[in-house]
């Protein structure tokens, strides 16, 4: 009874605040209009595509060898790289809770867990094919190997491994330092071996997180475009086969079949990972340790776990450090000394550098703080409101996580060509800044969106509510109480939603029209194109400036975040 009448009384007191109510409806109309609509869209083109309802359309396609072998590729990647990322992310995560590290270690580690953040998701692609290809430094210039081909499934597998195990890391290593060492200390009292415990008491706690890894980084394997598109040769995935059936077949409805099935793979997997793991692994977990866990000092365990992640860490950052130093040669495979700055020259003179910096960064920097917004208010509404669409606002502000760029891009395609339901209304989006604008918001929405979830959780009710009570409306209090309250959640959402923005591809590759040029897009058509050092000089431009914006948000943060005072009570 008393919940019913509490229900009713946030249900006055929400239809009584109009600047509220207009949230609401504006953000189901952007959530339904750009998210859910290019979807359905897909799903009505895959099974009417050719004029009659049936599936017609999927029985073609999976008819195609080139399609029924990608989906076979994808899989055997996706399960691969999924496993590789979630043993060396364990593997890592273990050495930095569970071994005391010396502070060079400590520092390789953190580089380690930035730089896939920060970088173009095709970075390691070339610096394999520099390193490791026909013309590589280590393959030809010091083995003399010249017969060798980086390209194809283990190419694929490697430098998504090397790519997405930071990820697995970064989760594994908030799961560990949870687990309350007095569990394992009882095990070990009991004379069990450090095997023994790990295998018994260890593994068996984190079990649910260790799967939680696998499902997001399979999910990104499968969804991820740029690297089988610059190393995988012949070797076709699921994300590169419907981009060249849109743009070489220039068969539409084929593609959006294609894109459905690949949208069903990550849709259940991110079902399980969402629902099922992720409320696992809380029940899991024994909650904040009761004393401060023994770090392991024994030589005979410490040397070699730090021995080899070194090892591993060092050689992810000799990958990334790779571009930057080929932008340098003068002709890639045959020549490297003396170093020289012609090809950052090209860039600016004869291949229109500066219109792609400055498009890619003007577009991401409009986008970075609508993001960042619009993810606090979803946030706020709910965590803080209670109204009838907020299972649904927060629903199809997460499905963007699971819809891979390619099948967005294909979405948006099919959506918006024509206006939408093909009567015109909206076309003249198609093809223009905006649209791309809209990519990157949707694109970035869900991670902002979490980070804002879990801050306001954070925060008594009872502070807005005192500003209600001295008659604030829900705009003041927003702005006023909650946003300070959340502003480092807020600032670090709109340094992520830059970063991703400037650096994706996926779905944009797909729509941007030659009125814009952007980085990320030209280098991939340089890399195509084997003009290696080209695409080195625009790779390590883009990396200055994600690092620079990083580091000048972060130096804004630490200065304008949280207040000096609540910092050093922390």
């Amino acid at each position: 009874m008393a919940r019913t009448q509490s229900a009713a009384l946030d249900r006055k007191k929400l239809m009584a605040d109009p600047i509220m109510v207009t949230t609401i409806v504006v953000l189901i109309t952007f959530l339904t209009l750009f998210i859910l609509y290019p979807l359905a869209i897909l799903l009505v083109d895959s099974f009417v595509g050719d004029g009659t309802f049936g599936f017609s359309i999927f029985e073609r396609i999976f008819k195609m060898p080139t399609f029924t072998r990608a989906i076979t590729n994808t899989l055997k990647v996706g399960f691969l790289v999924g496993i590789l990322s979630a043993l060396i992310g364990l593997l890592f995560a273990y050495v930095e809770v569970y071994v005391r590290m010396n502070k060079f270690v400590g520092g390789l580690f953190k580089v380690v867990s930035m730089l896939p953040v920060v970088s173009p998701p095709f970075v390691l692609s070339l610096s394999m094919i520099m390193l490791f290809g026909k013309a590589g430094i280590i393959t030809r210039f010091l083995l003399g190997i010249y017969d060798n081909s980086v390209y194809g499934f283990w190419g694929i597998v490697i430098v998504q491994t090397l790519t997405f195990f930071p990820v697995c890391y970064m989760m594994l290593k908030g799961l560990l330092k949870n687990i309350d060492p007095s569990l394992e200390e009882a095990a070990r009292d009991m004379g069990a071996s450090r095997w023994k415990v790990f295998t018994s008491v260890t593994l068996p706690l984190m079990l649910p997180g260790l799967g939680n890894a696998f499902l997001v980084t399979f999910i990104e394997s499968i969804a991820d475009f740029a690297n089988p598109m610059i190393i995988g040769g012949s070797y076709d995935t699921l994300a590169t086969t419907i981009y060249l059936q849109i743009t070489g077949s220039y068969d539409k409805p084929g593609a959006a079949a294609m894109a459905v099935v690949l949208l069903c793979i990550t849709l259940a997997m991110f079902i399980v990972q969402k629902y099922y793991l992720e409320r696992k692994t809380a029940a899991t977990l024994t909650g904040k340790a009761s004393r401060a866990r023994m770090l392991i000092e024994d030589k005979s365990v410490k040397t070699p776990l730090t021995i080899l992640c070194a090892l591993a860490a060092g050689f992810v950052i000799l990958m990334y450090i790779c571009v930057p130093i080929g932008a340098f040669f003068p002709t890639w495979g045959f020549k490297f000394f003396p170093l020289t700055t012609k090809w950052f020259e090209l860039v600016f003179t004869r291949y229109h550098g500066f219109q792609a910096f400055r498009d890619s960064f003007v577009l991401s920097l409009i986008s970075a703080p609508i993001t960042a917004l619009l993810s606090m208010i979803i946030s706020y509404l709910v965590v803080k409101r209670k109204f009838k669409s907020k299972g649904f606002i927060e629903a199809v502000s997460m499905l963007a996580m699971a819809v891979p760029g390619t099948v967005l891009g294909v979405g948006y395609i099919r959506g918006f060509s024509n206006g939408v339901f093909n009567t015109g209304f909206l076309q003249g989006l198609y093809g223009t800044g905006l649209i791309l604008i809209i990519v990157f918001v949707v694109r970035s929405l869900p991670t902002g969106t979490r980070s804002g979830i879990s801050a306001l959780r954070q925060i008594d009710k009872s502070i807005e509510e005192s500003a209600y009570d001295m008659g604030a409306d829900s705009f003041k209090v927003f702005m006023t109480v909650t946003l300070p309250l959340i502003k480092d959640s807020f600032l670090s959402g709109l340094v992520t939603a830059f970063v991703r923005s400037i650096t994706a591809i996926s779905a944009i590759i797909l729509l941007v029209t030659p009125q814009f040029l952007l980085i990320t897009v030209q280098i991939n058509e340089f890399a195509e194109k084997g003009s290696y050092s080209l695409a080195c000089a625009f790779a390590t431009i883009l990396i200055v400036i994600t690092y620079g914006a990083v580091l000048l948000m972060n130096l804004f943060i630490k200065h304008f975040g949280t207040s000096r005072k609540l910092k050093e009570e922390e």
